[in-house]
């Protein structure tokens, strides 16, 4: 049986079908955590992959060019819970409260919004990039025990110019993902 990399998208927006490498197959998983989450885990219990890879856009929370990272680690940005909980973690829950990747150099934090103004917490967690769908799907492949792994094309730099920005700079990541998509395989 041939094995299968499932590629989770949010949007079609963010890389068409057309352009989806042969030897992977897409699912396009909605915006958010909730809509990552129902589609990750309905995606890996009826295709049974091997690996999942997730792409996708972001904001950066620090100085960063415009251009593809791969992220290492995963937190939730938004889950405030206190005081039941820190900031991020999920109370009750004894799942992991970050995700680490098979390889990357960037630290993200997930959230249900986009991030347009200073958030100091981000920087005293040492944030890289923003995004609102990675951790659920980080999470979705811990529980089936899969390896992950998550490449971000930075639109935008998580101000008060990130829609925009963001808008202006999304046909930008199809094809910088294509160009560096033979970096995003497992054995």
């Amino acid at each position: 049986m041939a094995k299968i990399v499932l590629l989770l998208v949010a949007l079609e927006q963010e890389l068409p079908p057309r352009l989806v490498p042969q030897e992977m197959k897409v699912v396009y998983t909605g915006v958010g955590k909730i809509n990552s989450a129902i589609a990750a885990t309905r995606a890996i219990c009826d295709l049974r992959p091997h690996a999942v890879i997730n792409f996708g856009t972001a904001g950066a929370v620090r100085q960063l060019d415009h251009g593809i990272y791969k992220i290492k680690s995963v937190i939730q940005r938004d889950l405030i819970a206190a005081p039941l909980a820190e900031r991020g973690v999920t109370p009750f829950d004894i799942s992991p409260n970050s995700y680490s990747s098979t390889n990357g150099e960037m630290k993200c934090a997930t959230g249900d919004s986009f991030v347009t103004t200073y958030d100091p917490w981000l920087h005293e967690m040492q944030i890289d990039l923003v995004d609102m769908e990675l951790f659920a799907i980080a999470k979705a492949c811990y529980k089936f025990d899969l390896p992950w792994l998550s490449a971000k094309y930075v639109t935008d730099s998580a101000n008060e110019q990130a829609a925009k920005d963001w808008k202006q700079n999304l046909d930008k990541a199809a094809k910088a993902f294509i160009a560096r998509s033979s970096e995003f395989y497992f054995d």
